[in-house]
């Protein structure tokens, strides 16, 4: 059987294709605050669907490069030679080195990866603070309500993965291996108050609170650092699930001021630690494929970077190694651009990423020699890996359906380096994330009863 067009089979034209479900359906999910900013999360009405083959090699996969980011952080603490492989500005860097109190770098993490049925690719590792995995339950919750959904379980098993609890439990392994006595903890959820992302942060508290665990939502500008204690409007915090990124804090050091001084006080865990950053670099992948680290992995780890990371390096005037040749990198990329990624080494939501197949031979140069002339390490260039393409009924602005072919990224979420859930995001370009206008899909495993 096959789940695709065995799906879209019980899609009723008059029924879930129609105008009214869509109004209906899109309310759901306002209801549910799956929204990012204005714009709701899913106009597509399919999952993503996996077998229990797929979740396996995902899981050997993405567990295994999440083991190997905390192994890179904690030697790259040690070595300063690896450490400056991952180009670190001098602000982050002094962040970095604070003691966090506790060794787990990445409490949550998620990798970006492209899922085909032979080959498995990561594109990078969201090693800092990664979004969505409110949002992807609540869909999940959604779509499993569907009465179509009823429909398509007949004769199969269909499952979702709980990622809102999983998380917590994350958040409380890490509180505890900090030192936290408190039972429960109670735990502020910090980022900027204008975030698109807001809506999240209140399905986090709402599930956080219902568990039994006291939590807040705030801005960092609401934290108070006073008398060996954080507080959130005078309420004492002993946990901070941080969201607010590493960018922010070192572009607006004061308002982050309390955060940062609660924690190199240890009067807070804070939940991922500034540590994250040397694994968030997209030159993670550079420290993984290339020969001079080789030391540092064991040969079946080599089997799964060899696999499944692609060859990536920071730009800049040097000879390295690609394919079993050590020649000029400058060289390598304005050759082999149609098969290659320029992108830099700390962004999010697809900025700044030029993709040499659409990107014309002059405009290919012009961005090596921007990525050159920037500060050092500021720039990573890297393999073009194979894409997942698939075909999704999708609803435009006036609640019209058609069938459109879409871009899947297919991003497991780790909670303390183990796989619990998936973000997929949909892309009619070669970008796929919400941030520059994908949109979301749930993800389900499929088997026969």
């Amino acid at each position: 059987m096959d789940p695709i067009s065995d799906w879209h089979g019980l899609l009723r034209p008059d029924v879930e294709l129609g105008r009214e479900f869509w109004e209906e359906f899109s309310a759901g999910m306002r209801a549910r605050k799956l929204t990012f900013g204005d714009r709701v999360h899913c106009p597509f009405l399919r999952p993503f669907f996996l077998t229990e083959a797929d979740e396996a090699r995902m899981r050997k996969a993405a567990e295994t490069i999440a083991a190997l980011g905390e192994r890179v952080v904690r030697a790259a603490l040690e070595s300063r030679t690896l450490f400056d492989q991952l180009e670190l500005t001098e602000a982050e860097t002094e962040l970095v080195r604070i003691d966090p109190g506790y060794e787990t770098a990445s409490t949550a993490s998620r990798l970006d990866a492209f899922l085909l049925p032979d080959s498995l690719h990561f594109a990078e590792y969201n090693a800092e603070s990664p979004a969505g995995l409110g949002y992807t339950e609540r869909l999940c919750e959604l779509f499993d309500a569907l009465p179509v959904m009823r429909r398509f379980r007949e004769g199969r098993k269909v499952r979702f993965h709980r990622t809102i609890r999983p998380m917590l439990d994350a958040l409380v392994a890490s509180y505890r291996e900090w030192g936290g006595r408190a039972d429960p903890p109670a735990v502020a959820i910090v980022d900027w108050r204008d975030v698109p992302t807001w809506s999240e942060f209140e399905i986090l508290r709402d599930s956080f609170v219902a568990a039994g665990v006291p939590t807040v939502v705030a801005d960092p500008r609401d934290l108070e650092h006073t008398g060996g204690t954080l507080r959130v409007k005078g309420q004492p915090i002993d946990l901070v699930y941080r969201r607010v990124l590493m960018n922010d804090i070192v572009a607006r050091p004061e308002d982050c001021r309390p955060l940062v001084e609660a924690y190199r006080e240890h009067v807070v865990c804070v939940a991922n630690t500034f540590r994250c950053k040397l694994a968030h670099k997209k030159a993670f992948f550079a420290v993984l494929t290339d020969p001079v680290n080789a030391l540092l992995f064991s040969d079946a780890e080599k089997a799964v970077i060899a696999a499944h990371v692609p060859w990536t390096r920071v730009v800049r005037e040097t000879k390295t190694d690609k394919d079993g040749r050590r020649e000029d990198l400058l060289a390598i990329a304005e050759r082999e651009r149609e098969s290659l990624v320029l992108k830099p080494n700390d962004e999010y939501g697809g900025k700044g990423v030029f993709l040499g197949w659409e990107t014309s031979a002059g405009d290919w140069g012009r961005a090596l020699q921007h990525a050159l002339t920037d500060p050092a390490g500021r720039w990573i260039v890297q393999q073009r890996i194979p894409v997942r393409r698939e075909v999704f009924p999708m609803f435009d602005g006036d609640g019209t359906a058609s069938m459109r072919e879409m871009l899947v990224d297919f991003a497991p979420y780790l909670f303390r380096g183990k796989m619990a859930g998936y973000l997929t995001r949909l892309s009619a370009t070669g970008l796929a994330n919400v941030t520059s206008g994908g949109g979301q899909v749930p993800a389900f495993v499929v088997g026969d009863r």
